[in-house]
């Protein structure tokens, strides 16, 4: 399993780069080239999402950036420092969904996870105390390839 970490100031010029180094990890990794769209535009939101959540808490922190290459998946995990309401939707539900994290009062915050979930067949939400997580995944060329 192979994982690149990013790591950046919660700044919006930063996740046109994040988006770029997402795409060119998931190419190299065997994600159908007809779905690294998808791969840049989920990216972009998630990332665009948690540099919002720092500027609005006023965190300094980095967004977290992590790309995972396993045998038969890509993954990728965008994090936030930004303390939510014990609101975690770890039971794997979609965001909008029940027990899906309702974080922005406006509903900018509703409205990113909806692409999100649009973007991606397979995607996690969470959020807590810690900061809050979204995963996503999409498969590899070998996991196609194999019975």
């Amino acid at each position: 399993m192979a994982t690149v970490e990013l790591r950046f100031s919660a700044l919006p010029e930063h996740v046109r780069t994040a988006r770029l180094v997402a795409a060119a990890v998931a190419r190299r990794a065997g994600v159908d080239e007809a779905v690294l769209d998808e791969v840049r535009l989920a990216v972009g939101e998630a990332c665009s999402r948690a540099v919002g959540l720092h500027q609005s808490a006023g965190v300094t922190a980095p967004v977290r950036v992590a790309l995972i290459e396993e045998e038969k998946q890509f993954s990728i995990e965008v994090g936030d420092e930004v303390a939510h309401a014990d609101t975690s939707a770890g039971d794997g539900s979609a965001p909008g969904s029940p027990g899906a994290d309702d974080l922005d009062a406006d509903g900018e915050d509703d409205m990113g996870l909806a692409v999100i979930s649009g973007l991606v067949d397979d995607v996690e939400v969470t959020a807590g105390p810690e900061g809050g997580l979204i995963k996503m995944s999409w498969p590899t060329a070998t996991a196609t390839l194999l019975p």
